[in-house]
């Protein structure tokens, strides 16, 4: 049994609204009390508190201690998940807002928070739905700890949150959001396919053999080594890679030397691969390798070179994405879903989206009357609270149609 689209169920906008003050309460309170990856006791707490307010049935201590998992029964529909990450950064607020962090260093910079208070209040709208029917399908409530580098996402599945052995039965489908503060308030966006980018790591050694810097010739200079093949890997992308297929080669760390007389034994670098096409990554890594090992032997170094498989590609599947884009359209307006640029950045989101077909999309944040608002990581960035009702909208549309 359908329940109807959102525009014939006016109670589902009244009633997200009646939650509305009370979670923005939440989202304020997480946001001043951030916990970092796998630290999230508080916040599981919260979220635990929640669901057994609403009379949802839940698992908590799941993916290292902090993952909760929900679920709502439903009928005969393909069961469904919605999914959010309730981890913060290690950054130093700068907001001077009355609920900011209130543990130096620690801050909701990449707006967990919303998408915590969000996926609380779609479990009390949808909780509340189904004391009037049941639902037209099962729903699994997916809050995850450790996005921020911990690949947490990945852990909720080695747990079993996606194939019924842990709560409900096995999930069909999973949908994800993330709070967009390049996307105006009111719009919503995805793409099929390569939404997000791989991130993966890099580490590097280059020796060469310390000494006086005053006698240079009886030493080999790891630092002119790193220097070029810095310069080298430059061309990477340009020169190795499809164009089309395109990427990111990033080196962001060097370490060398104690002072200014001395050479030194060897030069630590360390980066980031990202790329949107597997392709593209056995190109760069291959590259890079090559450069890192080349370049250093033409300066008479050795290398030792680590890559470190980070996130997937977060993979849009089409099917998803198709029921994403049709049941938003119609429940929100063509006008305000747009398509989507893919975006180098990485999400752990992608470890469901290598299990069942998944479709993570962006919610808007940027007010009308600002051209733009500090963004992701960025030490004064904060969640729209205006964006919350939103977010629950579109999940309950994808319930209940």
């Amino acid at each position: 049994m359908q329940l109807g689209t959102i525009a014939e169920m006016p109670d589902i906008p009244a009633l997200i609204e009646s939650h509305l003050s009370d979670l923005v309460d939440i989202r304020h309170d997480l946001h001043a009390h951030p916990e970092l990856g796998y630290e999230e006791h508080r916040t599981s707490e919260i979220v635990q508190r929640e669901l057994a307010a609403a009379g949802i049935e839940f698992k908590a201590g799941l993916a290292g201690g902090t993952g909760v998992l929900g679920h709502l029964p439903g009928g005969e529909g393909e069961p469904i998940a919605f999914r959010a990450d309730m981890d913060a950064l290690p950054i130093l607020e700068q907001t001077e807002l009355p609920y900011a962090s209130q543990t130096e260093g620690r801050m909701h910079a990449c707006g967990h928070d919303g998408h915590t208070s969000i996926l609380i209040g779609t479990a009390r709208v949808l909780a509340a739905l189904s004391t009037e029917r049941p639902l037209p399908r099962p729903v699994t409530l997916v809050f995850q700890p450790a996005e921020e580098g911990g690949a947490g996402g990945k852990r909720m599945v080695e747990d079993g949150c996606l194939d019924g052995s842990v709560l409900g039965p096995a999930v069909k489908s999973i949908y994800g959001l993330h709070g967009w503060p390049a996307l105006r308030l009111g719009q919503i966006a995805s793409r099929s396919g390569a939404m997000l980018a791989s991130a993966d790591g890099f580490e590097a050694r280059i020796t060469g053999r310390g000494g006086h810097a005053a006698m240079p010739h009886l030493c080999i200079d790891p630092i002119a080594a790193a220097a070029a093949v810095i310069q080298s890997a430059q061309q990477v992308i340009s020169r190795e890679v499809d164009p089309v297929q395109g990427g990111v080669l990033s080196i962001t760390r060097i370490e060398g030397g104690t002072t200014h007389n001395i050479i030194p034994e060897s030069v630590y670098l360390q980066g980031t691969t990202r790329f949107l096409h597997p392709e593209a990554g056995k190109a760069i890594h291959t590259a890079l390798k090559q450069i890192l090992e080349g370049v250093a032997a033409a300066h008479g170094c050795t290398t030792e070179i680590t890559l470190h498989d980070g996130y997937p590609i977060t993979f849009n599947a089409p099917e998803a994405y198709d029921r994403w884009q049709q049941i938003t359209a119609s429940t929100f307006g063509e006008q305000r879903v747009e398509t989507m640029a893919p975006v180098m950045g990485g999400e752990d989101f992608s470890f469901y989206g290598q299990q069942i077909p998944a479709c993570f999309f962006a919610l808007g944040l940027l007010p009308a009357e600002k051209s733009d608002m500090p963004g992701l990581h960025h030490p004064r960035f904060d969640f729209n609270d205006d964006a919350i009702a939103m977010g629950i909208e579109a999940f309950a549309a994808l319930v209940c149609n």
